[in-house]
């Protein structure tokens, strides 16, 4: 598969595919930078301050998830098997971690104490956001490739012009 395939999928999205992708986007990124306090309310105070890093994770983790979860919006055509939803469970738990205060992190306190949180946790927590952006646009490529390859056969009418089938 080319990235120009891939692409041309993208450009060929009907429009409630793209309103999916939008709403699981934004709720994906208030499920994840609400509870890790990147995204301020009332309702947590974070004990450590948001890095600068953090915010692209969390938005290039939204936004890939939101697309990852547009391929799963039937386009009126059979869809591919779904695969790819527990990598970008994965993927979002991932950034989570990679975004979260490491002294907030119960699990990781627990493990290796506040003191280790900071000195081991806080420097691998990068690594963590840059890998969970890989999982979750390798899931994206998987599920777009199953898209590309399930596709209808273009149609030409009479002037020449590609129609896709309707169905």
């Amino acid at each position: 598969m080319s990235w120009s395939s891939l692409w041309s999928e993208l450009r060929t999205w009907p429009r409630n595919r793209w309103l999916v992708g939008l709403f699981a986007a934004a709720a994906s990124s208030l499920v994840m930078g609400i509870p890790t306090g990147v995204v301020p309310t009332p309702l947590y105070r974070r004990m450590t301050a948001v890095t600068w890093w953090d915010y692209p994770i969390l938005a290039g983790s939204a936004l890939l998830i939101g697309l990852v979860a547009a391929t799963y919006v039937r386009a009126g055509r059979a869809q591919p098997r779904a695969r790819g939803t527990s990598q970008t469970f994965l993927g979002g738990v991932l950034s989570a971690f990679a975004i979260g205060c490491p002294i907030c992190n119960k699990l990781v306190v627990a493990l290796i104490g506040a003191s280790g949180a900071l000195a081991y946790w806080a420097p691998l927590q990068p690594l963590l956001g840059v890998a969970s952006v890989v999982l979750i646009a390798a899931t994206l490529f998987v599920r777009l490739r199953g898209l590309v390859a399930c596709a209808p056969v273009r149609r030409y009418s009479r002037a020449g012009q590609a129609s896709r089938p309707s169905s």
